[in-house]
């Protein structure tokens, strides 16, 4: 008779503690479209916070030029090249090169990380609104293009403006982060967690990611109505 016979049951293992994350501070992040609002202010946030950050540009000669702008240690390449050479790549390409671009790169990001911060929005005289790809999601959209990848969302609603301002130490918002797999969103949250005031917190499945996608709309309505550059703070966890 074994011990677990004598005990009736086995005890269950202890439950997983949500914010120990592994370290990610060895990893090298490629950002796609670097050279645009969003991709650089991510860019410079995480090199300032230490991380082995390379940009990415359909232009190598935008990625070296914008690379050498932001200093510490970030380097510039062409789309493809930053791809290779990263073991997690953030795409943060416009909307409507998103399908393109990812295509050109299914060989590049295989294996890889992909985190996409993509959000479909169109634009009238009555301000911002929601797209919905095909897919359901910018994200499930870069799933169904990259077969071979591990894709995740993240870094939907954070202010490009706060991210690029030099005087800002740090920047009070969390990070919704989506996808299939704990251990690749907890290492998303991990990045998230490296630049000063931010936080990742795990918001569901690549099928949830059309509404955290869509919500930038309503934060541009907050922003213009009162001149701000709001972010998100998930209460009580």
């Amino acid at each position: 008779m074994t011990s677990t016979d004598n005990a009736g049951t086995a005890p269950k293992p202890a439950a997983k503690d949500p914010w120990d994350l592994p370290d990610v501070s060895g990893l090298v992040v490629g950002v796609l479209g670097g050279t645009g609002d969003q991709g650089r202010g991510l860019a410079y946030r995480l090199a300032r916070a230490g991380q082995k950050v390379i940009i990415g540009s359909r232009a190598v000669e935008r990625a070296e030029a914008a690379a050498t702008e932001l200093g510490f240690g970030v380097e510039g390449a062409d789309n493809a090249e930053c791809a290779r050479r990263s073991d997690v790549v953030i795409v943060a390409v416009p909307w409507d090169g998103h399908a393109k671009t990812l295509e050109t790169l299914q060989k590049e990001l295989a294996g890889k990380l992909v985190v996409d911060c993509v959000n479909p929005l169109g634009f009238d005289k009555k301000g911002a609104y929601a797209l919905k790809p095909e897919e359901g999601s910018a994200a499930e959209q870069a799933a169904a293009l990259l077969p071979d990848s591990r894709v995740t969302a993240a870094f939907h609603h954070l202010s490009a403006v706060l991210l690029q301002d030099e005087s800002i130490e740090e920047i009070d918002t969390d990070v919704m982060v989506l996808g299939e797999s704990r251990e690749d969103t907890d290492i998303v949250q991990a990045i998230a967690a490296r630049i000063p005031g931010m936080r990742g917190v795990f918001a569901g499945r690549l099928r949830n990611a059309h509404q955290v996608e869509s919500l930038v709309a309503n934060l541009i309505s907050v922003n213009r109505r009162y001149k701000a550059h709001a972010g998100l703070r998930v209460t009580d966890v």
